[in-house]
């Protein structure tokens, strides 16, 4: 998470602080928006959220069925295997939509015409994923309620549960996985208004701005072992912990915690991002928080310190505005970059 190609802002500390200081003062912030509802297949991608090579494959499988949505499959791909076609979970499921072999077998797809159903190929897990979903979807058909969280929920609890129940069952876990599906989607979907400022943006400010001048450190969390002293990452989570919001470690996840401005969009608070390839969001690697004027408070790498840079920068790939719901959405990374968080795999069986 090194700031490359960086231009260090020659700031004059005090009359800069203050000109951030007051457009973070400004304004009121509004909560921030409310998961979508059913009718979304035509929903687009939002730039930059999906690795190139399976926007098309996304985009076209997320029309499948009126109950599905891009948007939505891509948080269910994200969710399960962190966009990894070569993930293998600890239980058996495989692939970026991460099926167990016994559902493979029924739902199994061979999306690109080489006559053969490969798991591990995105071209056929992509709309064999989709396939399963609009399974999920007529299965559930005429139950009360919404229909895309019905077909989620049978998605990770399995049809006959939300039959039973008529609805999304009683299940915390399935109702959290309800919750973070749709939650998630927004991160991937394309703005078509602006997006809502967050409520604690200005806190989150508040607390980068304290650590100005704090010495960088690889695999800083400011830890008092560590000298108090952050990493890009290091210093976004910890800004937004302050707040009450609890972001996951490394930049190429945060990313997902919200919906994405566009440049003209940005407000003090969003988190900006660089990668080393534009069309793939896992090659982000650097993040810092933005606070107006073309700048960010980040650190930077080693040898530096926490300070204001220009965000204008040849691998700047977007901003994430920063909400409580897209925060508590994001599946969990295991030390061995394990994820943690998807569908139950045990009804797919």
């Amino acid at each position: 998470m090194v700031l490359r190609n960086g231009t260090r802002a020659a700031v004059a500390g005090g009359a800069v602080a203050f000109g951030f200081l007051l457009l973070v003062g400004v304004g009121t912030y509004a909560a921030s928006g409310a998961p979508q509802t059913v009718g979304n297949s035509q929903l687009g991608l939002a730039p930059g959220t999906v690795p190139a090579a399976y926007t098309q494959l996304i985009q076209r499988a997320g029309s499948s069925c009126p109950e599905i949505s891009a948007p939505m499959l891509a948080a269910q791909l994200y969710q399960e295997s962190g966009f990894d076609p070569g993930a293998r979970s600890p239980v058996g499921a495989q692939g970026i939509a991460q099926f167990m072999p016994g559902t493979w077998a029924e739902y199994g797809q061979d999306g690109n015409g080489d006559g053969r159903r490969d798991v591990w190929d995105p071209a056929d897990a992509i709309p064999a994923a989709a396939a399963y979903d609009c399974a999920m979807a007529r299965a559930t058909v005429g139950i009360p309620g919404d229909r895309q969280a019905n077909l989620l929920a049978a998605y990770n609890a399995g049809s006959d549960a939300v039959l039973r129940y008529q609805g999304v069952p009683p299940y915390s876990e399935t109702q959290g996985y309800v919750r973070s599906i749709r939650a998630l989607a927004q991160s991937f979907t394309a703005a078509t208004a602006p997006v809502t400022v967050s409520q604690q943006a200005s806190g989150a400010i508040y607390f980068a701005q304290t650590k100005l001048g704090t010495p960088y450190l690889w695999g800083g969390e400011g830890l008092p072992s560590q000298a108090g002293r952050f990493d890009c990452s290091g210093l976004t989570q910890a800004a937004y912990a302050s707040v009450g919001i609890t972001l996951p470690r490394v930049a190429n996840d945060q990313w997902y915690a919200g919906q994405h401005p566009t440049r003209d969009q940005l407000r003090p608070g969003d988190l900006v991002f660089f990668a080393t390839d534009l069309n793939d969001p896992r090659s982000i690697h650097h993040v810092g928080i933005y606070v107006g004027g073309g700048y960010m408070i980040n650190a930077p790498h080693t040898g530096a310190v926490i300070r204001y840079d220009t965000i204008d920068q040849p691998d700047y790939i977007g901003a994430t505005r920063v909400s409580s719901d897209g925060a508590a959405a994001l599946p969990v990374r295991g030390s061995d970059g394990s994820i943690t968080g998807g569908s139950d795999p045990t009804p797919r069986s």
